[in-house]
Order: C-alpha cells, then sequence, then structure tokens
C-alpha cells in the first residue's frame, strides 16, 4: 500500500474544509468563530516559529484545531523528528473527527472537547492558534462569568465581558505553556485600540515578554468570509526585561513587512492606542483642549428596528399616523449631498426622503381610541415580534424612544479612506431632526455653547473647523476592520485635539477662558 505524502494529506485538508464550510450558513459560522486559516498564511507563521524558536523539540498546542491548518504548516515547516508531541482540541465533533481521521498517521492527538474546559497541562512549548472569533454577543453570560472567574484565578486579570472569547483562549493557554515556551496567535486587531482589549494588552507587557506583534494592512484581509483586520502576537512565557523592547511591524507578510520599529514596554503601558506603532515610537502628548472639551458627543438613537420605526411620507399617509406621534428624522449619510441640511419652514430637513422617527408615550388603549390607524400599526409590529425585540422590550411602551435632541453637529459613525477620500464626514445640521446611531451627535457646550449663542453665524467656521481635522487624527483615535473599514466611537472622537477649532475661533473662546468658562 502506497505511503500517503504530507502534500495529499493536504490537499485532502483543503477539501475537507471547503465541504464542513458548505455545511453551514454563513451567519452559523459568525457565531461559532469558525474561519479557516488560510494554508499560506498558516505556513508563513509556522516558518517564523521555526526561525524564532529554540533548537530541540516541539511540543504543539493548538486550542482551536479546525481540521488542522496549523499542524499541517508545522509538519512542513519542521523536521518530523522535531515534533515530539502535536495535540488539537476542537468543540465541533464533525471537525474533531475529520482531522483526526486525517492526521491519525502523523501523531497529531485531537481531542473533541471544549478547549475552555479542561485542565491545563503545561507540556507544550509551541502554540499556534487561530482561535474562534465569536464577538461577546454571542457568548451567554453564565458562559462569561465562568471564562472571567477562570482567567481572575489563574491570572489575577479582571477581563472585560465585551472582550470577544478569542481573548480568554489567549490567556488560558498560558497554564498550558513550558517555561519560555513560545505563542503565536493569529487575532482580530481591535484589541490593540478598544478598552475591552485592556486585560490582553497587560497581559502582554506584565506577563511574558511581548517579542513581536505584525499587523496587517485592513485592506489586506486574512479571511474572506470575515470582514476583520489581523494581527500575529508573538510572544514567549517569561517575564519581561526592564530594557525589553517589541518589535512591531505592519503591512505585507511577516516575515517582510511594510513597515518595522522597537517600542519599549513602558511606552506600551502608557498607551491605550496600540495600532500607532510603529509609525509612532513614543505616547502622544494629550493635547490641551480636544472635542470633548467642546462638545457633549452621544451615538445617535438606536431603534431597535429601523424598518419599523423609521417611516417614509407615504407610509405615514397610508397608515394615518398623527403628527404627536412622530418626529423628523435624518436619512442615512449618502442621502445627503451637501454638508449643509437646510430646514424647511416647518423646521423638517429639506432632504429626499422624508422621514419620520415613530415615537409616543401614549398608552396602547388611548392610541386604539384616538389614532386606529397608528394602533393597527402597533398590532403589525407585536405580529413581527419587533415588540420583544432586545431594545424595544426594554422600553415603556416598548414604541417610544431614548432621547436625542436634535444636534446641530454631526460625524458619520462609519467609513472607508478610498482614493484620498475623508472615511468620516462632519455635517451641519440646521434642522430639527434627529438622527440615528449611524451618526455621532455633537452637542456644543462650555464655552463654544456661548460663543455661538452670541453669534449664530459661528455654526460655519466650527464646521470647516470640524473639516480641517486631518483625516489621519480621526482615523488613529478610531479604529479599523478588515477592508479598510474605520469606525470612531463618541469617546474616542472627544480625544481628539481641538486645535482646528481654536484656530478658526479661538479668539472668542480664549475670552470664554479667561472668564473661567473653559475646562
Amino acid at each position: 500500500m502506497a505511503t500517503v505524502t504530507l502534500q495529499q494529506i493536504e490537499g485532502l485538508r483543503y477539501v475537507e474544509q471547503a465541504r464542513l464550510d458548505r455545511l453551514k450558513t454563513a451567519l452559523e459560522r459568525n457565531k461559532l468563530g469558525q474561519f479557516a486559516t488560510p494554508p499560506e498564511l498558516a505556513l508563513s507563521l509556522a516558518r517564523y516559529a521555526r526561525a524564532h524558536f529554540d533548537e530541540g523539540p516541539v511540543s504543539f498546542l493548538d486550542p482551536a484545531i479546525g481540521t488542522g491548518s496549523f499542524f499541517s504548516a508545522l509538519s512542513h515547516a519542521f523536521p518530523a523528528n522535531r515534533i515530539r508531541r502535536a495535540t488539537g482540541f476542537e468543540v465541533d465533533a464533525v471537525f474533531a473527527n475529520t482531522a483526526r481521521t486525517l492526521w491519525k498517521t502523523m501523531g497529531l492527538d485531537v481531542i473533541d472537547a471544549d478547549f475552555t474546559l479542561q485542565s491545563p497541562n503545561a507540556a507544550y512549548n509551541l502554540i499556534i492558534a487561530n482561535p474562534p472569533y465569536v464577538r461577546h454577543h454571542h457568548v451567554a453570560w453564565a458562559e462569561k462569568e465562568r471564562l472571567k472567574s477562570r482567567i481572575a484565578r489563574s491570572l489575577h486579570i479582571e477581563i472585560s465581558g465585551l472582550a470577544g472569547l478569542y481573548c480568554y483562549f489567549l490567556l488560558l493557554c498560558h497554564e498550558w505553556m513550558e517555561e519560555r515556551g513560545v505563542a503565536i496567535w493569529l487575532i482580530p486587531s481591535e484589541f490593540m485600540d478598544v478598552n475591552y482589549g485592556a486585560a490582553l494588552r497587560r497581559y502582554l507587557t506584565d506577563r511574558v515578554t511581548l517579542l513581536h506583534i505584525h499587523r496587517f494592512s485592513p485592506t489586506d484581509v486574512q479571511f474572506s468570509d470575515a470582514l476583520v483586520s489581523s494581527a500575529v502576537v508573538v510572544f514567549r512565557k517569561t517575564p519581561p526585561s526592564v530594557e525589553h523592547r517589541a518589535r512591531f511591524s505592519f503591512s505585507g507578510p511577516i516575515d517582510s513587512p511594510g513597515l518595522d520599529g522597537f517600542v519599549d514596554l513602558e511606552t506600551l503601558r502608557l498607551s491605550h492606542k496600540w495600532t500607532a506603532f510603529p509609525t509612532a515610537t513614543s505616547v502622544a502628548t494629550k493635547p490641551d483642549v480636544t472635542l470633548g472639551h467642546l462638545f457633549t458627543i452621544k451615538r445617535g438613537l438606536a431603534t431597535g428596528c429601523n424598518k419599523f420605526f423609521v417611516l417614509s411620507k407615504d407610509q405615514v399617509r397610508e397608515w394615518d399616523i398623527p403628527r404627536q406621534a412622530l418626529r423628523p428624522i435624518l436619512p442615512g449619510p449618502r442621502f445627503i449631498a451637501s454638508d449643509i441640511v437646510d430646514a424647511l419652514p416647518d423646521g423638517s430637513p429639506g432632504l429626499s426622503p422624508r422621514l419620520f422617527l415613530l415615537d409616543s408615550s401614549e398608552p396602547e388603549d388611548v392610541i386604539k381610541s384616538k389614532w386606529p390607524g397608528l394602533h393597527a400599526y402597533l398590532q403589525t409590529g407585536r405580529e413581527q415580534g419587533i415588540s420583544r425585540s432586545y431594545l424595544a422590550s426594554r422600553r415603556a411602551p416598548w414604541y417610544s424612544q431614548e432621547q436625542r435632541p436634535p444636534a446641530p453637529f454631526l460625524c458619520t459613525y462609519m467609513g472607508r479612506a478610498r482614493n484620498g477620500k475623508h472615511p468620516f464626514r462632519f455635517i451641519w445640521n440646521r434642522s430639527t431632526a434627529t438622527a440615528h446611531n449611524v451618526y455621532l451627535m455633537l452637542y456644543p457646550k462650555g464655552p463654544l455653547l456661548h460663543v455661538l449663542g452670541r453669534d449664530p453665524d459661528a455654526h460655519l467656521q466650527v464646521l470647516r473647523a470640524l473639516q480641517d481635522i486631518a483625516p489621519e487624527k480621526l482615523v488613529s483615535e478610531g479604529r479599523v476592520y478588515g477592508g479598510g473599514l474605520h469606525k470612531v466611537e463618541p469617546r474616542e472622537l472627544a480625544e481628539i485635539s481641538a486645535d482646528a477649532v481654536l484656530d478658526r475661533i479661538g479668539h472668542e473662546l480664549r475670552i470664554e477662558r479667561q472668564e473661567s468658562l473653559f475646562p
């Protein structure tokens, strides 16, 4: 009987991976975090491991083995006589059986179990893994509490409930590693910037020696079926020396990056935005005056179901919805061609389409007697289950909305920077329309509010000042996803320097500052 070669097994694995992926919908795989590692990427990481791994036998662990892409790559990169032990955990029985069948002659021990439930065994000196990218809202509350408790006991680290499952996998593997063992993790780069990545960043600076973080360009999506910007995190299980500097690189392959540099640990500990490296080599000084000093910044309102709660003019007429139950609301950014939204005589925006937010605090029995058309429309919402949805079910009554008064200035929440285009737009809203959560709403406060109250014409200067903010400043405070999709949260926008505003109307603001109205 002919011996099956490693290349033949990898060919079979590739075919099986595609077959198994077709068994689930994209939504099902998204909830389970099942995104297969491309073979070329897996092989590049295995070769990187060999180049940086100490001589001697390898004890390999993959806590989310899938069909075995990393074991296949390891077997290509390392001589067979160096692989002393290889173990993979897989919670999906179908994947586990496939991996076991494929690699049974190659020495891979596939354990059909949830890795996070296993008792640790510090017998491994090399981990290469692509853990499941399961967003926190797909992890049950009880499961989060169990995982958080386990991390707290083993590492004395408090981790946010907003962390994705991949964060727990990485931290739990600490107890499975031998001292001086090496770990290479392919994970979403979001942990480098977001608040809920703080536990991971603290672990990487304090508990292990961070060797290298390579961040792929957001436009170079590593997973064809997941819109996620990826990073490779490499560390050794040993406390860092005081003078240690970690390598950061960006763009291109890990062994030949486009940008490269080293950052000392103290700088990393002080920084809350690791994606600034390696372009930056130190922590930027926080500006004296930020947008947060001049504006209260909030996300636009979340209706829970825009398709139901945001109505067109025709729908209002068809269902005979009374004016008392409606508020004007802006359409999405693609319907706003100008950066100034003018108002009609009634205060509503002079835009097409004209949209209205359904919002009433009246009890249903009152609505039924006064406005039968509105009552009939609400019944369609009940039939569709909208009244039982997460947000609606937490409101009383369920068809009332959170209060987001019209904001004079808006910033789009997400966008792409293509052909030199700014990823975010600032808009001056002169209408009485509120906005939903595709916008950030900027409410002037303190000295700026006083200036605008005295001189309404200053609104245009403020708009132009906001538009003067360099795109790279907005991008550096925000976060980025696969495909170059940028996002900025209210707190991140508030951290951006207000120098552009001060340059235009600073003489007026400084008068207010002298009057102790400025922070």
